[in-house]
């Protein structure tokens, strides 16, 4: 390669990392529910429902949009999924409708599917063309680590413009930084690549083999039956705080800076997970305090409606919540043969989006009867699954011995 070449390949590492940042940068995070339900005028049912119809687009839309990375670049998938999700955007505020919404969701989960993994894809090939593969690991954590500084940054924003402003208003900017990454994705360059042969068969066999290793294999099934339970009553945190801190007095204006302190709570913890499992003694109960917590997070929010009690309690579902899912993947590849990875984590994925479509829906029905019922409900629920956890200490102590990355 050139020099110029090489220069080019070069400003691939900050650009993607841009990238990453603006299409995290989403103003809209924080005032979602009150956005949804005075702005639209849709009941908890519908608005979670919209979150399932996402969640069920995001899944099908994964392998043609792949396609579009693998035929015309990760550059163009990437900048077409920021002019995607800044229509969807346009869409989604262009009237207070359920219809309109509907399908806004559906661009914007084609928006998420064109950009989620062809930006990794495509720094980890800049690394490679560059000879610095062995950096790929402090790389991809950065990008989370501008994935994070977008996520902040974007509910501190967006509160306050929607207090002043209207709730609409932080939907419409949302098109500003999704339009932004589809500038600077025409800024990269397309490295020469280092794939491996990918492999022909189609998608519906590759999913088959990927459940058929699941049931094989007694000590992975019961991690995932764990992780797609917990995740997806736990998940649900991410659609109920604003609604609660709402109900506790909090003003719209400073809900960014709630959902800002939940993304912190996150990191901390994940920082923190090996130091938590020694101070514990083991992975297994590190694995039912994680469960443990957010359900009587779930119940304290359920009986109280002080801000003192609201504001810890959804800080501690979330922290420990949300991140379990991490935790128990870092387990489970451990049980997984390398040729077979791929494969068995995208079963996975879907067997949590398909739950978490499945959930939502039924939670919303619950939250129109009582909010406070259904964080009940939720907490009962998570310390059904913190108990049963209990059980699986066995495969996470036989995790060590089991298929691990050479």
């Amino acid at each position: 390669m050139s020099a110029a070449t090489i220069k080019q390949i070069k400003g691939n590492l900050w650009r993607i990392g841009a990238v990453r940042l603006l299409f995290s940068f989403h103003f809209v995070a924080a005032v979602l529910i009150p956005f949804f339900r005075d702005w639209g005028g849709l009941d908890y049912t519908k608005i979670l429902s919209l979150n399932a119809w996402f969640m069920v687009w995001t899944f099908a839309l994964e392998v043609p949009t792949g396609i579009v990375a693998d035929r015309f670049g990760r550059k163009t998938s990437i900048m077409l999924g920021g002019l995607v999700s800044a229509v969807g955007t346009l869409v989604m505020v262009s009237a207070p409708h359920f219809g309109v919404f509907m399908l806004a969701e559906v661009l914007l989960a084609a928006g998420f599917a064109l950009v989620s993994g062809a930006d990794q894809a495509l720094l980890y090939d800049s690394l490679l063309a560059l000879g610095r593969g062995s950096e790929s690991r402090r790389w991809f954590a950065r990008l989370d680590s501008y994935k994070l500084t977008g996520i902040i940054g974007g509910a501190l924003c967006g509160s306050p413009i929607a207090a002043w402003l209207g709730l609409a208003m932080p939907v419409l900017l949302q098109a500003v930084p999704f339009s932004l990454c589809a500038v600077f994705a025409l800024t990269l360059v397309e490295p020469p690549t280092h794939e491996r042969p990918r492999d022909s068969r189609p998608m519906r066999s590759l999913l088959g083999a990927g459940f058929r290793t699941l049931r094989r294999n007694a000590s992975l099934r019961a991690l995932v039956i764990d992780m797609v339970g917990t995740h997806a009553l736990v998940f649900l945190i991410i659609w109920l705080y604003q609604p609660l801190i709402e109900r506790a007095g909090i003003p719209l204006a400073y809900f960014g800076a709630v959902h800002a302190a939940l993304c912190v709570a996150q990191i901390l913890v994940l920082s923190r997970i090996e130091s938590l499992e020694r101070l514990l003694g083991s992975a297994s109960r590190y694995l039912w305090l994680s469960a443990l917590l957010p359900g009587v997070a779930f119940i304290a929010l359920g009986l109280s409606q002080h801000v003192a009690v609201v504001v810890p309690a959804v800080l501690i579902a979330a922290a420990f919540g949300l991140t379990r899912s991490t935790f128990l993947t870092s387990s489970m590849n451990r049980f997984i043969d390398s040729a077979e990875r791929a494969t068995v984590l995208s079963s996975v994925s879907m067997l949590r989006m398909l739950a978490i479509a499945i959930i939502n829906p039924l939670v919303g029905m619950l939250a129109d009867w009582s909010l406070s019922g259904t964080l009940l409900v939720l907490g009962t629920s998570a310390i059904l699954v913190a108990a049963v956890s209990r059980s699986d200490a066995r495969h996470l102590e036989d995790s060590a011995t089991s298929y691990s990355e050479p």
